[in-house]
Order: C-alpha cells, then structure tokens, then sequence
C-alpha cells in the first residue's frame, strides 16, 4: 500500500501527543490498521528523533539535569519499585534511555570520586546490573526496554537487522559471481589495505583486481568486474 503525502502528516502530527513507548505504538496501530507494523514503526522513529535534536540542549542544562535528578530522588524515596525515570521521561517529553543516561551520569558524579568515563556510563546502560544502586539499575532498565528509538536495546536490533541485510545482500552476490568487499573484511581494512577486492567463485571467495576506497561503504560493497558476464545481466535487472 503506497502512503500518500497526508497519510504520513496525519499520522505525524498525531504522534505529537504521545510518548515513545511500545504501548503508544500499539494505540497508534490500532487508529491506522490499515498501515503496517513497519511503516507505523519507521515514521514513529524518523518523527521522534526530529523531536529529541530539537530539544536536547535544553534537557542537558545544569539546571534542568539537577531538577531531574532531585525529583528522581524524591520519587524513589515514595516508592523506589514506581517507573520514576520512566514517567518523569514521557512527563519532559525526553527518550527514556536518554533520560536514564543524564541520571546514571549525576548519580557516579556524586558518588565516584572521579567523573564517569563514556565508556562506564555506555557499559553500565547495556547492562544495568553493573550500576552499584539496586533501584537505580531498575529504574534503568525500564527505560531502555520501554525506549523504542534509542538505548542498547534498539542499537542491538538495528545491528542485528543491518547483519541480516549483509548476510542476503552478500549471498546474492556470490549466486550471481560478482566481486565484493564484506562488512568485516571492510572494516580490518580502513586504514590499511584497501587496495583489493574478493571475486566470489561458487561458495568461496579469490583475490582479484584493486578496488578504489571510495567505493567502500559500511554493508557489502559489490565492485563489478568488467569482465564479469555477469556485469551486463546485473545492470540490466
């Protein structure tokens, strides 16, 4: 089904008044059932993220970080099993998962005594049982599995979909016996040998002619051969 350009506003502009949950995703498949899980999920994603990097300075204030983390506080004090983080995210309009990041951050600042490298606040979000705060880890961990456009969790299904796509793209490349350079020898090559690609010959793969950088990209790279009998066949599908 072909979505038109007022389908696409309409449900845009009804996204505005919901949260970035799943349970809002239902809601909003069940007032477009006649578009897909998918379609509704994509534009769900484009639309909010246009939102968060029109906001997001305003939410990494001084102010505005110390107001969230002392109103985190006084909701786990009233009931520390409550999604405080999550509810406090949906009430300022922020991604859950990015919400948890601003308060994991001031929560190591106030008790580490030096401030929380990238990597620990990264490591600690992919996995909230490293957090040192029970509660803390739990409210954490609600927000990056109700988060549906950013967190870990969305990062793992977004990687696991690219591989997918490699992984079809590149076993078309071998049944139609076209050169290519997969994602992972792409990737050990930056900053070394980009100067070769592989030529598929039944299921393995040979050394075969140079191939410019600037051909590179970060799935599977087909670089046609011109004297490939395949070349022609290709081009015209």
């Amino acid at each position: 089904m072909i979505l038109t350009k007022a389908q696409y506003d309409e449900i845009a502009q009804c996204l505005v008044s919901v949260p970035p949950t799943r349970q809002s995703l239902r809601k909003l498949k069940q007032r477009f059932p006649s578009q897909s899980q998918a379609t509704l999920l994509s534009i769900f994603s484009q639309e909010y993220q246009k939102h968060i990097k029109r906001t997001h300075a305003k939410h990494h204030t001084s102010e505005a970080i110390e107001n969230y983390y002392q109103r985190y506080l006084n909701g786990v004090v009233k009931n520390g099993a409550a999604p405080v983080l999550l509810e406090l995210a949906n009430e300022v309009d922020y991604a859950p998962s990015l919400m948890a990041r601003i308060i994991l951050e001031r929560f190591l600042q106030e008790h580490e005594e030096t401030p929380p490298s990238k990597s620990v606040i990264n490591s600690m979000l992919r996995d909230p049982s490293q957090i040192p705060d029970g509660v803390l880890a739990n409210q954490v961990y609600q927000c990056i599995v109700n988060d549906c456009c950013y967190g870990p969790l969305v990062d793992c299904i977004k990687h696991a979909i690219g591989h997918e796509h490699e992984v079809l793209l590149r076993d078309l490349l071998l049944e139609k016996n076209l050169s290519f350079l997969d994602l992972g020898r792409a990737w050990s090559s930056i900053g070394m040998d980009l100067s070769r690609s592989w030529t598929a010959t039944g299921r393995g793969a040979s050394c075969s002619k140079p191939v410019s950088p600037q051909t590179l990209s970060p799935y599977a790279i087909a670089q046609l051969d011109p004297e490939d009998p395949g070349r022609e066949a290709w081009r015209k599908r």
